[in-house]
């Protein structure tokens, strides 16, 4: 048998994730926590993070690194309250060096948050009835939901399905309370981890919700996908995908993005056992001695997806009933006013990979603050990194419309069709794994992309357009039409041919190049593209028609799935 990995071991005598964590708050010597604490503290929502703009000068200074924490909200599908908003708003100027940033995974994260403040900052969440759990860590992470505004009791239906997803999955033990609001141990009649255990997952585990015909949570890249199924504008259940996952490793061959397979259907009634017996799967099976095969979608090729769907029927009792039929139109985020099937109105913000902040030109942290003191509809984080206010009367609709206006905000989404359905991960200065910039590049970038786009009158196109600052694909790269990830400083690896619908991986076309060589080549595509390509058709299916791949296979799911039918006759 494989060595555990040293991980397992620290989870397994962590005490049920409370380690060292309170002697390494109250140490005062320090900004940091010890190394292992580091690790316990993802499964409470925070990552130690340094300003990695001023590490050099403060290696020359002799001092330690300038450390803070982000922290990241458990946040099940996007969905948060105007007075939740204000205290998010406030915890970001007090804690959070005036900024919130909109995830990728419908979520908010603070940056810079210090050590002191770190109590002070999960006890306000708590005020308004949030937290920090798992949010990172090797556990169930946090619930994605679609946001379609035109199905409004659709949406509430399945929200609310994701919502109790998410207070399933989340794990129970205590140490989060008496950690950071500084409540009593209270003793529990048998496991305090009934799902757990004491070594957790072997690795994150990620599940999504999603409403067809908008597929904008990119359900095959979850590792347990949800896929609504409606009969006569009802809800009857679930198809089941499993599998996906969006991470690699540059230098190694064996770790690879993986599309999510649809496996079968369960009812309404079924979602919370499918739920436990995924993940009771992978955690029986998961690789714990290589973390970097330790990823579901690993399981699945290692075992055998066959397999799995019997060892998941095993713990269900019964067998899945075969997946009904779907079909998604759509990945992106439609901008700008729409009303819903009950007649309320819903207004869709972008915000350029979800950055919100005051800045010199527009004070954007201070006019949506303005909205959710009007007390309002709901917030809902998009999974494109944008802002719904939804469910809003004609004249709450009037009253916000004016408050765009007095702050600058109504010209937040007019752009290019490449720019409004691009997203970038946050990368420098503050993620440790980054090895290029994203989010402080991509817009400038975009830039000049727009110049080219001008000349093919590919302005308004819809192209989708992801970074990175490194292979672990947070934003999600390898489902895109332009996929871009960090090398090093200034260099990246260009992907093209991805589904705009998030239902086919694109493929490496440069490896390690640096800007003037991925505008040249785009360049070249997006002539083609303009001169060539069919009606309706989307620049990623484009490319892989004209070859610009090469040689290729369909790596889709339901490529997959013909394949699969094909053999077994």
């Amino acid at each position: 048998m494989d060595r555990l990995h040293p991980d397992e071991t620290l989870k397994a005598n962590s005490d049920q994730l409370r380690g060292g964590i309170v002697d390494g708050l109250a140490d005062p010597i320090t900004r940091a926590v010890s190394p292992d604490d580091q690790k316990l503290m993802k499964f409470h929502g925070l990552y130690l993070q340094d300003d990695r703009d001023v590490r050099d000068e403060r290696r020359r200074q002799k001092l330690e690194p300038a450390y803070g924490f982000m922290a990241r909200v458990r946040l099940p599908g996007g969905v948060c309250s105007p007075s939740q908003w204000l205290k998010l708003d406030t915890l970001a100027r007090d804690y959070g060096g005036g900024s919130l940033r909109l995830t990728t995974r419908q979520t908010f994260q603070f940056h810079g948050v210090l050590k002191h403040n770190l109590r002070a900052t999960l006890q306000g969440l708590r005020d308004v009835l949030l937290d920090t759990k798992a949010a990172c860590g090797d556990d169930c992470r946090g619930v994605m939901c679609s946001v379609n505004p035109h199905l409004s009791s659709l949406h509430a239906e399945v929200y609310a399905l994701a919502k109790r997803a998410s207070d399933h999955a989340v794990p129970k033990t205590g140490a989060y309370k008496e950690i950071w609001y500084e409540e009593e141990r209270v003793a529990v009649a048998g496991p305090e981890e009934p799902l757990y255990g004491r070594t957790y997952m072997p690795r994150k585990f990620k599940i999504g919700f999603v409403v067809p015909p908008i597929n904008d949570i990119d359900v095959y890249a979850q590792d347990l996908g949800f896929i609504a199924i409606i009969e006569r504008t009802k809800l009857i259940g679930f198809n089941i995908a499993i599998g996906g996952g969006m991470g690699r490793i540059d230098r190694n061959p064996n770790s690879y993005p993986r599309l999510a397979d649809v496996i079968g259907f369960v009812s309404v009634d079924d979602l919370l056992a499918t739920i436990d017996a995924v993940m009771e799967v992978q955690r029986d099976y998961g690789d714990r001695a290589d973390r970097a095969r330790a990823r579901f979608k690993y399981t699945i090729d290692d075992k055998g997806l066959e397999w799995v769907k019997a060892e998941i029927e095993v713990r269900l009792g019964f067998e899945l009933a075969p997946a009904k039929a779907f079909d998604f139109a759509s990945n992106g985020d439609t901008l700008g006013w729409q009303q819903g099937e009950d007649g309320l109105q819903h207004f869709t913000l972008f915000i350029e990979n979800g950055r919100i902040r005051n800045g010199p030109e527009r004070r954007l942290l201070d006019g949506i603050q303005a909205i959710a003191h009007m007390n309002a509809g709901e917030f809902r984080v998009t999974p494109n990194q944008n802002l719904m206010i939804s469910n809003l009367t004609e004249q709450e609709r009037s009253q916000i419309e004016g408050l765009l206006g007095v702050h600058g905000l109504s010209e937040l989404n007019r752009g290019s069709g490449l720019r409004l359905n691009a997203m970038a991960c946050v990368a420098l200065p503050t993620c440790g794994l980054a090895m290029a910039e994203s989010e402080r590049y991509l817009p400038s970038l975009i830039t000049k992309i727009e110049e080219m786009l001008k000349r093919h009158s590919l302005y308004d196109e819809p192209i989708t357009m992801r970074m990175t600052g490194c292979p672990n694909g947070c934003a999600r790269p390898y489902i895109c039409d332009i996929g871009l990830t960090g090398r090093a400083p200034g260099k990246y690896n260009l992907y093209l041919g991805g589904g705009f619908h998030g239902q086919r991986l694109n493929q490496l076309v440069l490896e390690n190049v640096g800007e003037a060589a991925i505008l040249d080549k785009l360049g070249g595509v997006l002539a083609d593209f303009a001169r060539d390509r069919k009606r309706g058709e989307h620049l990623g299916d484009f490319a892989l028609r004209a070859g610009y791949l090469g040689p290729t296979q369909d790596n889709s799911p339901q490529a997959r799935s013909k394949k699969k039918s094909k053999g077994a006759r």
